[in-house]
């Protein structure tokens, strides 16, 4: 219960980051002509608070991730788009759709399914060259970052950015699952997946940011969020141990795509313009 509490947690961090920086860069936008740095990060502070709440919602994850599947924690996050619709009604005076709107409920219902169908337990760990598969999929992330940076047609390198940045968040999601912590703790600056970790979240990051400056802002939050939410899923159940209830055989796959859906159709609200 204390990890799912997280990974809602996180989900709401995420979510109401995404407005306090809408907010943060529409205030520094403002800001009379000729306002000097100082007066416009001052103005848009609202923009800092919300990257402090986006590490608050990596660390949740990151706890949630250590006894809970994949399939779960990931689809958790990627609804963190609905919280951002809702808080976008409150505090910025946004009309929701009646898709939204009904995108909203089905997200809940589907977290619901599949919060009752997750099987707690934490990720197997991994042996021999397991960590250096993980560094190695990310070198694959880095790859396609920079193929999508090459190419010149924005349309085609916002969509291969936005594959890039989604594996990129995928694979931290499974080394979060995965990683041991050494005794003594500074030993695991010696794990090969810590430093995927890093470099494929650093990756996501950066890619997910060229990805929006280049394409649609619907199109490249959906297909961030499929990418990020379903390979890890698929990594999850076929290789880390993660497991579904029984009983519940059909309820998880259901609750999966029915969760997805909802962050696929609210995918407009990832990026508050």
């Amino acid at each position: 219960m204390l990890a799912i509490i997280g990974a809602v947690l996180a989900a709401i961090a995420y979510g109401a980051a995404t407005i306090l920086q809408a907010i943060g860069v529409q205030r520094m936008a403002a800001a009379p002509e000729g306002a000097g740095l100082v007066a416009r990060a001052a103005a848009g502070w609202l923009y800092a608070v919300g990257l402090a709440l986006d590490g608050l919602g990596f660390v949740l994850s990151f706890a949630a991730l250590r006894s809970l599947p994949l399939f779960l924690v990931e689809s958790m996050l990627a609804s963190s788009v609905g919280v951002t619709a809702v808080l976008a009604v409150v505090m910025l005076h946004v009309r929701l759709s009646r898709l939204e709107v009904a995108a909203l409920v089905v997200t809940g219902i589907g977290l619901i399914l599949l919060a009752i169908s997750a099987h707690e337990g934490a990720g197997k760990a991994l042996h021999g060259a397991g960590g250096w598969v993980l560094l190695g999929g990310s070198a694959v992330v880095a790859l396609i970052f920079g193929a999508g940076m090459a190419d010149r047609n924005a349309t085609r390198s916002s969509v291969i950015l936005a594959v890039a940045s989604g594996l990129g968040f995928g694979l931290s999601g499974i080394v979060a699952r995965v990683l041991q912590v050494s005794d003594p703790l500074w030993h695991t600056l010696f794990q090969p997946e810590l430093w995927a970790l890093l470099v494929g979240g650093a990756i996501a990051l950066v890619a997910y940011g060229f990805a929006l400056d280049r394409g649609r802002t619907t199109s490249v939050a959906a297909i961030t969020f499929a990418v990020e939410t379903i390979v890890p899923a698929a990594v999850g159940l076929m290789f880390l141990g993660d497991d579904i209830r029984h009983g519940f055989l059909l309820v998880a796959p259901l609750g999966f795509v029915v969760t997805l859906a909802g962050c696929l159709a609210l995918a407009g609200r990832a990026e508050i313009e």
